[in-house]
């Protein structure tokens, strides 16, 4: 399905579209607090996380580095790039006795649009136990590449799925 067929959903109150969102991606620091947890433990509790909004893709949610739990950030193999956040590196993340391996990225020096993501990790849900935006346990988005965090508060459709690479 091509962006301009497919069927865009019409928020309701309180909700966004993704849309709505810009492209160059805008960041936005969070009001609401972000949890995630890994092996039943919570790996990560934060009130100080951001997301990055872009255009078709759900939130994708950056928490600060020093608000994981000690041991849970694995330096991981692989980099990879973005266009406009620069040269990403990735990490496994540790909870209990369960390692999601490569289930992270962060941006050690980010471009200057995106200095305030130094150093903050990015997760996969669909890796994680959970992850939680103001208590609301988000769904993870579709495909292996995206890492945006779905909530009731976001109406698609959504990147990530099949058929959707060239929305």
């Amino acid at each position: 399905m091509r962006r301009e067929q497919a069927k865009r959903d019409i928020p309701g109150p309180g909700q966004e579209s993704v849309w709505d969102y810009p492209r160059p991606p805008r960041l936005e620091l969070m009001a609401d607090p972000v949890t995630i947890t890994l092996g039943g433990e919570v790996i990560a509790s934060s009130t100080r996380a951001y997301r990055v909004l872009e255009t078709s893709h759900p939130p994708t949610v950056y928490v600060p580095k020093e608000d994981f739990r000690d041991g849970a950030v694995i330096p991981a193999a692989g980099q990879s790039w973005c266009e406009f956040k620069g040269q990403a590196r990735y990490v496994s993340l540790r909870g209990g006795s369960v390692v999601a391996e490569r289930s992270g990225w962060y941006y050690p020096t980010p471009t200057p649009a995106y200095a305030d993501l130094v150093d903050a990790i990015a997760v996969y849900p669909s890796a994680m136990d959970a992850c939680t935006i103001a208590g609301e346990t988000v769904q993870a988005q579709d495909g292996d590449f995206y890492g945006g965090w779905i909530t009731s508060r976001v109406v698609g459709p959504f990147k990530g799925a099949p058929g959707t690479l060239g929305w």
